[in-house]
């Protein structure tokens, strides 16, 4: 039993190390009423000190003030509102797409990946008159397809759209939290669950345990297994995931594979 624990440890405590590399990097920061003290550090300079500040007068209290309220509409190259986000989303999810595209999960409609101010076509980039513009991009897991939206800002309407394969853009949190829960259901993923069994003396259930961060997989030329070959074409990751308030769990070599929801181990069949 022992040598299962430090099995699992060891994986477990590999990235613990890298988290404290992160920690020694702090900033050191002069606390409250120290500044100004006596450099001897004697008593005499502490009553000193407090006896200048009381005849100075105490400083007033600090006043935190309410952010300012945002506008529904930017200007020029200002990012996106939180307005203008919901409405370009709504307007490049039309009816069509809604019924022919699926996301992670297999639910209604496609996978929305970002929403983000899109680039001043030629001749635009100086001109204050400029058309406002948002690109919208989203995946399709029913066939595997990126779609990406331009919707003008001004207008509503979509100016283009474009379909791309093989085209793999970093991956969303849903994704990723997707892909925590097939690992977490499949035989592939017991050394993640016992690992945090270990951390943590509970079991593993739901992704929402973890934080999680995930890179897109591609199939390199003879790699193994060939269950992974799609990969690149297919929509796979590799996770990154961490204990809450606790270490990271190295599942590098493990992919999943969002389009087929299979796991597969890297260098094995």
């Amino acid at each position: 039993m022992r040598e299962t624990v430090h099995r699992h440890l060891g994986k477990v405590m590999a990235g613990a190390a890298l988290a404290a590399v992160g920690t020694a990097a702090m900033v050191a920061i002069t606390l409250p009423g120290t500044a100004g003290a006596d450099e001897t550090g004697g008593n005499d300079g502490r009553a000193n000190t407090v006896r200048s500040a009381r005849g100075q007068g105490a400083p007033p209290p600090g006043v935190v003030e309410r952010a300012p309220a945002e506008e529904s509409r930017g200007t020029g190259r200002d990012p996106l509102t939180d307005d203008e986000i919901r409405r370009v989303e709504r307007i490049a999810l039309d009816r069509r797409l809604l019924r022919s595209a699926e996301d992670v999960d297999g639910g209604r409609g496609p996978q929305r990946l970002s929403v983000d101010l899109a680039e001043p076509e030629d001749g635009e980039a100086d001109d204050p008159r400029a058309p406002r513009r948002a690109e919208v991009t989203f995946y399709d897991y029913r066939n595997d397809t990126l779609i990406s939206r331009t919707v003008d800002l001004d207008t509503g309407k979509v100016e283009a759209t474009t379909t791309r394969r093989g085209v793999q853009p970093p991956m969303s949190r849903a994704e990723n939290t997707e892909a925590a829960r097939l690992l977490i259901a499949d035989p592939q993923g017991a050394g993640l669950k016992a690992d945090y069994k270990d951390a943590t003396d509970r079991e593993l259930t739901s992704p929402d345990q973890l934080l999680l961060s995930g890179g897109v997989y591609r199939a390199a030329p003879g790699a193994r297994p060939a269950a992974l070959d799609r990969c690149g074409t297919h929509r796979c990751v590799r996770l990154f995931t961490k204990v809450r308030n606790g270490p990271w769990i190295d599942t590098r070599s493990l992919v999943i594979d969002l389009s087929t929801h299979k796991v597969a181990a890297l260098g094995r069949g």
